[in-house]
């Protein structure tokens, strides 16, 4: 299995359906008055789709080979840490900083600050609209 096509695909429909699972042990409640499950199980049902549609579409595009950068899964995996820990002790909006700055030393493009800069701000808006129009308790300031 040397196809990144076919295994990104795969993995997609591994996570979702890990997450579409465990929303099943919530109430889903009905599309007029939606249960805490419904949500999680919407979403895990697109990513499934999704997944599925890369899988059948890696059968008729040319394989890409697999590879992987220990460096690269490094950063990222700094970067997730890096946001639990700051966001646990510090803010959420540190935290989110942090992720994206270290994350992106991974990227295959040219390392900008000011793309950077305008990521983590997007990212932080879309925590402060979860806090205060969905009620969240995000620690972010």
């Amino acid at each position: 299995m040397n196809n990144l096509n076919l295994v990104r695909g795969l993995v997609l429909m591994a996570v979702a359906l890990v997450f579409g699972l465990g929303s099943l042990n919530y109430q889903l409640g009905q599309f007029s008055r939606a249960g805490p499950g419904m949500f999680p199980l919407m979403v895990s049902s697109m990513v499934f789709l999704i997944g599925l549609i890369t899988v059948v579409r890696s059968r008729y595009v040319k394989a890409e080979p697999l590879s992987y950068n220990m460096k690269n899964i490094s950063l990222v995996l700094l970067g997730l840490f890096g946001f639990a820990v700051i966001s646990t002790h510090l803010n959420m909006i540190l935290g989110i900083i942090f992720l994206v700055y270290c994350a992106s030393f991974a990227g295959t493009v040219p390392y900008s600050i000011a793309r950077n800069a305008k990521i983590s701000a997007g990212l932080i808006a879309i925590a402060f609209a979860f806090q205060k129009l969905l009620g969240l308790q995000l620690p972010l300031i």
